[in-house]
């Protein structure tokens, strides 16, 4: 059975994937195109999830993704997921926001597991969830 996965974004901190053969499907988004990862024997694949992206307050960039099926290989890896604990406070890092850079993301209202629940209980569709933390004029969206 052949089954790939539509464009998102990660909702954890970070992601880090091993290939376990060479077989290419991972693909991410850029300058409107879909770039293929070339894969080098024996390494990680870093993602950068939406987590890392609200605590960066935007400095680290969450990557729209989707893996692509390969109809005559099979593509075997493992995935590791990290993020922080489910009752922590979810919000941009108050050391990275001043004056000149204010924040671009809400918080305080969230946490790591309410955040888990809203992105779960919607349709994965490239990065719509972390858009609507977002703040547009001051405003949380």
């Amino acid at each position: 059975m052949a089954m790939g996965f539509t464009p998102h974004s990660k909702a954890d901190a970070l992601t880090i994937l091993f290939q376990l053969n060479q077989t290419e499907g991972l693909q991410i988004r850029k300058d409107g195109g879909w770039i293929p990862i070339k894969l080098l024997p024996n390494a990680f694949v870093v993602n950068i999830g939406d987590i890392m992206e609200i605590v960066s307050s935007g400095i680290y960039r969450s990557i729209k993704h989707w893996a692509i099926v390969n109809s005559t290989r099979e593509r075997l890896s493992v995935a590791t997921f990290y993020s922080s604990q489910l009752d922590t406070e979810l919000g941009p890092s108050p050391s990275l926001i001043d004056p000149d850079n204010p924040a671009i993301f809400g918080g305080s209202l969230w946490t790591v597991e309410k955040y888990f629940k809203e992105f779960f209980a919607r349709k994965q569709n490239g990065k719509s969830y972390i858009d609507f933390m977002r703040i547009e004029g001051g405003q949380q969206m």
